[in-house]
């Protein structure tokens, strides 16, 4: 690889999808085909090559066209600020754009004040003459690669530079972690926790943020529901109305913590055993409560 090929942009992509696609950086173009950063001739491309990749790669791919859209689907609220000079560190990395300059006035020889003025094509403007020789041809291909790429190349320039910023962290990582509801509470400055008992075994540790108005909820050494039965989480109201059901947690589901939104309303978190499927109100009495003083 020449490593002073000006076709290539940061990061190691080129200005043509189809020769990264042939270089092995299919699955590298998943944000930028789930942002719709492509042309419809971009996408048939990757579409085409992605339909006869190694179904690992094909899996790869899709799951990061998956996590893009999810992340921009269900979780751009958050309103972390960047890193301080974020911006700063990205623009630095950017290939410098150089600057447009007024067209030189060039007076012919013998040419007085009353002469018209020749005016020199502006670099990028076709003159008119077609390229016949081999040298104007290879001017007229240099001024090509010289116009600014389209939008697909913009976001992936960023995205590279992004990962030089980060130190090896990628932008739609860190983009994730800043707006995963979890991780809002988990980070938040006001977090504080609770564990209570649950009855049959195991704790749930509840972690609170009043700001984020959200709890996450943990299950330790909890056993399985009975067969044919799951858990069920409520919201208890302050005023005193009819309990509200937060989703519903299976064998499977309580080995990951659950974010229950809409806390500030509520007086306590209660988990309850009921069949599958859940129920419209909670199954007395309950197997664990927490308090939330949110």
């Amino acid at each position: 690889m020449n490593p002073h090929d000006n076709s290539r942009l940061p990061g190691g992509f080129t200005a043509e999808i189809s020769a990264d696609l042939a270089s092995g950086r299919l699955v590298d173009l998943a944000e930028v085909y789930a942002l719709n950063a492509v042309d419809d001739a971009e996408r048939a491309a990757i579409e085409h090559f992605l339909a006869s990749a190694p179904a690992a790669e094909k899996n790869a791919f899709n799951e990061r066209v998956r996590q893009a859209r999810e992340t921009l689907a269900a979780s751009f609220t958050a309103e972390e600020e960047p890193p301080p000079g974020l911006l700063d560190r990205i623009m630095s990395t950017l290939p410098a754009q150089t600057s447009v300059q007024a067209p030189v006035v060039v007076p012919l020889p013998g040419t007085g004040p009353g002469t018209a003025p020749v005016m020199p094509n502006p670099v990028g403007e076709s003159s008119g003459v077609p390229a016949t020789d081999e040298l104007g041809a290879a001017r007229k291909r240099r001024e090509e690669r010289r116009r600014p790429q389209g939008m697909r190349n913009w976001l992936v320039g960023v995205a590279a530079a992004g990962v030089i910023a980060l130190g090896g962290v990628g932008v739609s990582a860190y983009v994730a972690n800043q707006n995963d509801p979890l991780n809002q509470v988990m980070q938040a400055s006001d977090v504080r926790q609770a564990t209570v008992e649950v009855n049959g075994g195991g704790t749930a540790t509840v972690t609170i943020s009043a700001s984020r108005d959200a709890a996450v909820v943990k299950m330790n050494g909890v056993p399985a529901p009975p067969a044919g039965k799951v858990y069920q989480m409520w919201l208890i109201p302050k005023d005193g109305s009819a309990p509200i059901s937060q989703g519903l947690m299976d064998a499977k589901a309580l080995a990951k913590p659950a974010v229950v939104k809409g806390i500030g309303s509520a007086a306590a978190l209660g988990i309850t055993v009921e069949p599958e499927g859940g129920s419209a109100s909670p199954t007395l009495p309950t197997v664990a409560a927490a308090p939330l003083n949110a």
